[in-house]
């Protein structure tokens, strides 16, 4: 349990047009308050005093090995204490971080290595996947040399570069100002979002996407992070344990994380929750408010820096909110003129100090889509063009209403279909390719391939996935004869078959065992299954994983956790762990959910 000395509040932000960057609020944060808990990982916990000594120490070595300001360091680590403490020491040597994800192919961090051109990476491995000459440090890594303590960032200075899906097939990397990060973390706070008591974050999102920017940087306001490790990430039971074991008060999520989490969360205080990723289903929002769970709806693309917009979850149906301080919000025709009807739908366009430098080495691409803001007279002001369509309500809100390109968020990733296009395309056996999404039933949406061409689909699925990060491999391949064509030529997407369906044959035993095939059926979206199959093999995920435990639970009636699936080799040793947990008797009934109250730790 998180304990504080003294109800003392957090470092706040200057109430100033520049708020202070974030390294001189840690230093505030470390000098008021060393012996408070900065952070818990599985491997352990640094108050604030060790993280600033860790921190300093590995600042000292990066700049040690050359590593100088305004140079990209990249970050190869798991989950585990030395995650926070890399980050920080990257800034504090004036660095900006490039997240590597050790999840993802060796191939896609070969590539974003080598397209940020990094200076070091900052890895637990002897030999991550990066080229060759680039120096690798240990998270541990001291020096003789004295850091620099004193180093300030401009606002300007780079802070990170995150890699997001790119339409032609190339990632691409947003790199996002020190100035900017500090405005998210003041504009949060005016905005009610942070409260001014110190609280107990759960830091969920990957690094590697700029929700986790949104959840880490707490730390530095003197806020206590607790890191969730992927084993606890995956598994609702595991993951409300730890929010329970930690008194965590505040919680990051996508609402189709949510629907799998509030279960293990009835009858316990629900944190604080800031909900993004994906659009909040109506039906979650009644939920929530009429609930009276504490929740923010949170929006904002990389290229804002995570959040811009935000509302918090009670009265009308969803919607996006009000822009945080410092964020001016246009709702535009395709000629760049204002929206304004109640109804009308308009493309949302974002401006202010938030806004990222642009794409890492792509100049053309950046000027595509920040472009000069006409609103203001301030000289070289830009704009974002978000490519989210949204309008105003009868009563005013800003509502989201849809994508106007073939951009398309699944379980909180941020996926350019054009990218999984192009990696089909360039397989061996493929002559065209497309990818679409499919919902096979309800909240289940997934990308669906079809290709033309001799290869097989398995072979296809199995080489994205040696490529591409899982979040960008199709739940199938579909092969057709010939790709549907629109007039002018081109792939028409909405003519595209819906994936067949095939009866299923009788691959597994009835009763219990049938149940259990037929959910990993639907949640796979495959026409059979059979005793020998793999999970993972047959396109499963995390979510997917917990939605099919989450149906059987239901369905069955059991005590039955992730660790029962992830665990089992194939579908025969799954159905066994099914079974003894059906003969061991029924769940328990669980309570209603509770919202945690706010409380000085």
């Amino acid at each position: 349990m998180t304990t504080f000395a003294e109800p003392a509040a957090t470092v706040p932000a200057p109430a100033s047009a520049a708020p202070a960057d974030l390294l001189a609020r840690l230093r505030a944060a470390v000098a008021a308050h060393p012996a408070r808990t900065a952070v818990h990982a599985a491997d352990g916990s640094l108050d604030f005093a060790a993280l600033d000594r860790r921190t300093a120490a590995l600042a000292a070595a990066l700049r040690a090995r050359g590593v100088r300001r305004g140079d990209k360091v990249g970050v190869h680590l798991a989950r585990t204490l030395d995650l926070p403490v890399a980050l920080l020491a990257v800034w504090r040597a004036g660095a900006a971080y490039v997240p590597l994800d050790p999840a993802y192919p060796a191939e896609r961090i070969s590539f974003m290595a080598a397209d940020a051109r990094l200076a070091a990476v900052v890895s637990a491995e002897t030999a991550p996947p990066v080229p060759a000459g680039v120096p690798v440090l240990r998270p541990d890594a001291t020096s003789e040399a004295t850091e620099a303590d004193a180093f300030v960032p401009d606002p300007l200075d780079s802070a990170y570069v995150i890699y997001t899906s790119g339409s032609t097939g190339r990632p691409k990397g947003v790199e996002v100002p020190h100035g900017a990060v500090a405005d998210l973390a003041a504009g949060l706070e005016q905005a009610g979002a942070y409260r001014p008591e110190p609280s107990v974050v759960a830091w969920n999102a990957s690094v590697s996407f700029d929700a986790s920017v949104q959840q880490w940087i707490r730390i530095c306001r003197g806020d206590t992070l607790v890191v969730v490790d992927d084993a606890r990430r995956a598994d609702p039971a595991r993951l409300a344990a730890l929010l329970a074991e930690h008194a965590v008060t505040d919680l990051d999520l996508t609402p189709s994380h949510w629907q799998l989490l509030r279960e293990q969360l009835t009858g316990a205080a629900v944190p604080r929750l800031f909900m993004g990723g994906e659009p909040v289903p109506e039906r979650t929002w009644r939920e929530l408010a009429d609930g009276g769970i504490d929740a923010f709806n949170l929006y904002g693309p990389t290229e804002c820096t995570v959040d811009a917009i935000t509302a918090r979850i009670t009265g009308p149906g969803p919607h996006l909110g009000e822009p945080l301080a410092g964020v001016r919000v246009h709702l535009l025709d395709e000629r760049l003129r204002p929206v304004t009807g109640a109804g009308e739908v308009g493309e949302l366009y974002l401006a202010g100090p938030g806004l990222a430098h642009g794409y890492a080495g792509q100049p053309g691409l950046t000027a595509g889509r920040f472009v000069a803001d006409p609103f203001t007279t301030a000289p070289g002001a830009r704009m974002y063009r978000t490519g989210d369509q949204a309008r105003r309500s009868a009563e005013g809100l800003l509502e989201y209403v849809g994508r106007v390109d073939r951009q398309v968020k699944l379980r909180g990733f941020r996926i350019e279909l054009g990218e999984v296009e192009h990696a089909l395309a360039a397989l061996d056996g493929v002559t065209a390719a497309a990818v679409t999404v499919h919902e096979p039933a309800p909240g289940d949406t997934r990308l669906a391939a079809y290709v033309t061409g001799t290869a097989a689909p398995a072979e296809l699925l199995a080489e994205l996935r040696r490529t591409l990060p899982a979040h960008l491999v199709p739940a199938g391949v579909t092969v057709l004869d010939a790709m549907p064509l629109t007039p002018n030529g081109k792939v028409d997407h909405r003519a595209l078959p819906v994936p067949a369906a095939e009866a299923v044959p009788e691959a597994v035993g009835g009763g219990v065992a049938e149940q259990v095939a037929e959910v990993w059926r639907t949640v796979l979206g495959v026409p059979e299954v059979l005793p020998e199959d793999d999970f993972l093999s047959l396109g499963g995920h995390s979510l997917a994983a917990l939605r099919v435990v989450h149906l059987l639970r239901r369905k069955l009636n059991v005590e039955l956790q992730l660790r029962h699936l992830l665990d089992a080799a194939d579908l025969a040793a799954f159905t066994e762990a099914v079974q003894r947990a059906a003969a061991a008797g029924p769940a328990a009934a669980r309570p209603a959910l509770t919202a945690r109250r706010p409380a000085v730790r």
